[in-house]
């Protein structure tokens, strides 16, 4: 009788995780050999697959650097990729499972957050100094998740090859060493060179790290996979650890991104359908772009994202997003344009709206007395609204999940969250735009073509994504459930991964990983807690 391939990579999953690593660990990582090889996409897959068969899943990454960031639910912040991954496993995203994340606001420095909390922000150097002290916090959270649940899928970042990042290696092999868990290594293909991507990264590891590397995954291929096979038989031989995976190449997956925005942001209009067209420029310093895309996967938006020294097209809908530097950021809209842009597109009746960032820049001034974001000082805003916005510190960031209505006709509900630092002010602010348990936040101009808010994810209810939309002009605005599109595009990807995932070579390896205690490793971490 043939084996149905959507049920046996789950058996083998569910094998490994019964019989354990080493200690009956129940840890497993996935790697990259580069940034953006699927690593986020691999885990988010493994734990629906493992969900799907009554598994308690939890995923978790110890070390972020993301401008995509969501709130949890003990009011928090993580990495998007990881809040995504736990509606893969059918929980509520928790600080634990990215106990640290960096949340780039300049080239050179980072706003550091341990445990959901901004601790300030750091250059390069200096974060490297303060590394050793993170992984206690690391592995308590990984501690805390292990005993909670009966597997943690764990997501590296960027390479474990990077030479220069190697000394106190939090996010790939210093972690997998700590809690000596296997590691699946990932690369992706369709960029080419996956062949030197995969032994060049195993040819970079110490010993001990290629010993716990378990199996190797090729991801998005185009073509006959039998036209690889030759390539997949000598990687195989030279390196001495089988390919769990080939992966497909999928057209018009949508997972929640983390950070770059790719060619999945050109969107293909429904045939006939009439267009609203809506522009983002894409900031230096971008945040949270995952606002828009119920936009994106909307049958009647054009959204088309501006990028630098690109020419501005015409539009119904301005959006300015949120921003992690909002005065950088304010400077480089001018210099690329957009200051008499939006007056000719304001004056002629077009609508626009400013999230978070995107608000304070519409005012006349923003302020950064402290430097929370770079060098302290004052910026001209767009001066369409009558507000300025002062920057606070780490302390008064604002985190929380919430409920409300818009003020447009129908009040229509809204969930959402907030996650800033700025208070602004000024006659503008009257005529609210959000009404949020008894709250007022963000504004309508006295004209009605100008909608600004603190609130993320305003466009993710159906209802609210409709008014929003006929506000700006689209007629019928057709709803969209997003919260179901999002489940529906996890379990697509998940099915992908069960029909083309073969682990079952890999199960008696996974039994004998436990030579890896041999090999010199301490099993005794506590001095790691001890830094």
């Amino acid at each position: 009788m043939p084996v149905d391939s959507t049920i046996l990579p789950l058996k083998f999953i569910a094998n490994f995780f019964t019989h354990g690593y080493r200690n009956h660990m129940t840890t497993l990582m996935i790697q990259g050999a580069t940034s953006d090889a699927g690593k986020s996409a691999l885990a988010t897959a493994i734990c629906r697959l493992l969900r799907r068969r009554g598994t308690r899943v939890a995923p978790f990454k110890p070390q972020n650097m993301a401008l995509n960031s969501a709130v949890t639910i003990d009011g928090g912040e993580i990495g998007r990729a990881q809040a995504v991954q736990a509606q893969a496993c059918g929980i509520e995203p928790h600080t634990d499972m990215n106990p640290v994340l960096l949340k780039p606001n300049s080239d050179t420095g980072s706003q550091v957050i341990v445990n959901g909390r901004a601790t300030g922000n750091m250059d390069a150097r200096a974060f490297h100094a303060f590394k050793p002290k993170l992984m206690q916090p690391i592995l308590a959270a990984h501690a805390r998740l292990a005993e909670q649940y009966d597997v943690v899928i764990v997501e590296g970042a960027g390479s474990p090859a990077e030479i220069n990042l190697r000394e106190g290696d939090l996010a790939n092999m210093g972690f997998a060493e700590a809690v000596d868990c296997p590691v699946v290594l990932v690369a992706d293909i369709d960029r080419g060179g996956v062949f030197a991507h995969l032994v060049g990264t195993l040819e970079l590891l110490s010993d001990s790290e290629r010993a716990r590397v378990c199996a190797l995954v090729i991801n998005r291929f185009r073509g006959d996979v039998s036209i690889l096979q030759p390539g997949i038989d000598w990687l195989e031989a030279r390196t001495g650890i089988p390919v769990l995976a080939v992966l497909p190449f999928v057209e018009g997956l949508h997972l929640e991104a983390e950070d770059g925005l790719s060619g999945k942001f050109d969107h293909v209009q429904e045939s006939g359908a009439k267009s609203l067209r809506v522009v983002v420029p894409k900031l230096p310093r971008i945040s949270n772009h995952t606002d828009f895309d119920p936009l994106l996967l909307h049958p009647q938006v054009d959204l088309h994202f501006v990028r630098t020294n690109e020419a501005i097209p015409p539009s119904d809908l301005v959006i300015l997003p949120g921003s992690k530097s909002t005065r950088s950021d304010l400077s480089w809209l001018i210099e690329n344009g957009w200051q008499p842009y939006l007056d000719k597109h304001l004056r002629y009746g077009g609508k626009v709206i400013g999230v978070c960032g995107g608000l304070q820049m519409l005012g006349k001034r923003v302020h950064d007395p402290d430097g929370s974001e770079g060098r302290p000082g004052s910026s001209d805003g767009f001066g369409v609204l009558d507000c300025e916005t002062t920057l606070l510190g780490k302390a008064d960031k604002r985190l929380r999940r919430v409920e409300g209505a818009l003020n447009l006709p129908g009040k229509p509900a809204c969930i959402g969250y907030e996650i800033h630092s700025g208070d602004t002010r000024g006659a503008a602010m009257q005529n609210f735009s959000v009404e949020i348990n008894g709250r007022r936040d963000g504004t309508i101009s006295d004209d009605g073509n100008i909608l600004g808010t603190y609130l993320h994810g305003i466009f993710d209810q159906r209802d609210a994504c409709a008014a929003l939309l006929e506000w700006a002009g689209l007629e019928d605005a057709v709803e969209i459930d997003y919260v179901a599109e999002r489940e529906k595009h996890i379990d697509q990807w998940a099915d992908v991964v069960a029909r083309h995932m073969d682990i079952s070579s890999l199960l008696e390896q996974f039994d004998d990983n436990s030579a890896l205690a041999t090999q010199g490793r301490s099993t005794d971490n506590t001095h790691l807690l001890a830094n």
